[in-house]
């Protein structure tokens, strides 16, 4: 059996104590930048290069050794946060993370805010403030729990009441039941009203134009374009944005869109870099060119669209002055007949008679 020496049983238990204690200090040349607001830390000091050349089993011990001591150093930064347990005493032991420092990109636009209602409008123009109330209120003479509004709700409808107060000043011999069902089809009719016009002006928002946009309400005449862009909104003012709305038989599979099908394209953050470089050449170069840009295709489209205005105005010159023409030749032809039917009544005789000879005769 081979001696071991008590210096090298030393120098493993050295190592194996080194070990534990680098499992939670780490040590850096250069300290790293925290952001713990979006749990993030930056490590300046440069890597080995040694130990990063090639692809080998010395490359990935280094490298998850590097992300250990990393993690390491945001964990204990982590643990120096005040911290709180979360659902009462034997809750999960939380941390309140700070505000985050680095602003990080988004890969698409933020979504527009929805455009105000009249009501929240008016709201915010008298400083009204919208308190949240139980939709579930006591009505004294049900003897129990109803809604508020709607359906059903307490106190019961005014106009389905059996007694009706005649208020003072109106006139006694009116019928207060039909009062009142006419007052609540006004108000149904113009809640209705109300909702159409946010509708239209929120459509209108959208298109991001500032031309009025068509009414969505019916009126008799309406085009298959109209009945379509009305189902499409009709669809998408769900809370799912019209996702699990069932489709009508004639309907397409594709889901609309708000922008009426018009789809915006993004281009990803990390892609083909010579493709980005040549395309911000071609503009740069573009915009140092003296030379306007010609667009062929909106050329062309130009010439014939003056082409063709030109062919139909020439076209209904013709048909006017035809028109004019054949007009005089009636007129003429009527003026012909209405002189020769005169100039034949003075060159008839005086004698003569029509129909049976009943004419005068001179006495012998």
């Amino acid at each position: 059996m081979a001696a071991v020496r008590v210096e090298e049983v030393l120098a493993a238990a050295e190592e194996q104590e080194a070990d534990k204690r680098r499992s939670v200090t780490v040590e850096k040349e250069l300290e790293l930048e925290f952001d713990l607001g979006n749990l993030l830390a930056l490590d300046r000091n440069p890597p080995p290069a040694a130990g990063l050349r090639g692809a080998g089993p010395r490359r990935e011990a280094l490298l998850r050794a590097l992300a250990r001591d990393n993690a390491q150093l945001l964990v204990a930064r982590l643990w120096e946060l005040p911290a709180e347990r979360a659902g009462g005493a034997g809750g999960p032991l939380v941390a309140r993370l700070p505000e985050p420092a680095f602003r990080l990109p988004r890969e698409k636009p933020p979504p527009r805010p929805r455009p105000p209602t009249r009501w929240e409008q008016f709201a915010r123009l008298k400083g009204i403030r919208r308190r949240k109330r139980t939709s579930l209120v006591w009505d004294e003479q049900a003897k129990e729990w109803r809604r508020r509004w709607g359906y059903r709700r307490a106190g019961g409808d005014p106009a389905r009441a059996w007694l009706a107060e005649v208020p003072e000043g109106a006139d006694p011999q009116e019928d207060q039941f039909a009062r009142l069902r006419r007052e609540k089809r006004e108000r149904v009719a113009r809640n209705e009203l109300n909702r159409l016009r946010n509708l239209a002006r929120a459509h209108r928002a959208g298109t991001g134009t500032a031309a009025p946009a068509a009414p969505l309400h019916p009126t008799g005449h309406q085009s298959r374009e109209e009945l379509g862009r009305v189902a499409c909104v009709a669809r998408v003012s769900t809370a799912s944005l019209g996702r699990f709305q069932p489709r009508l038989p004639k309907e397409p599979a594709e889901p609309p869109s708000r922008s009426g099908g018009r789809k915006r394209r993004f281009e990803p953050l990390l892609g083909n870099l010579a493709a980005e470089r040549s395309r911000q050449l071609e503009l740069l170069r573009d915009m140092g060119s003296k030379r306007p840009v010609l667009d062929i295709t909106r050329a062309v489209n130009k010439q014939l669209r003056q082409e063709e205005a030109e062919a139909a105005a020439a076209k209904g010159k013709k048909q006017s002055q035809r028109g004019k023409r054949g007009r005089r030749q009636q007129r003429a032809g009527r003026s012909a007949k209405k002189s020769g039917a005169r100039r034949q009544q003075q060159q008839r005789p005086v004698g003569s008679g029509t129909g049976g000879g009943g004419g005068r005769r001179k006495k012998a």
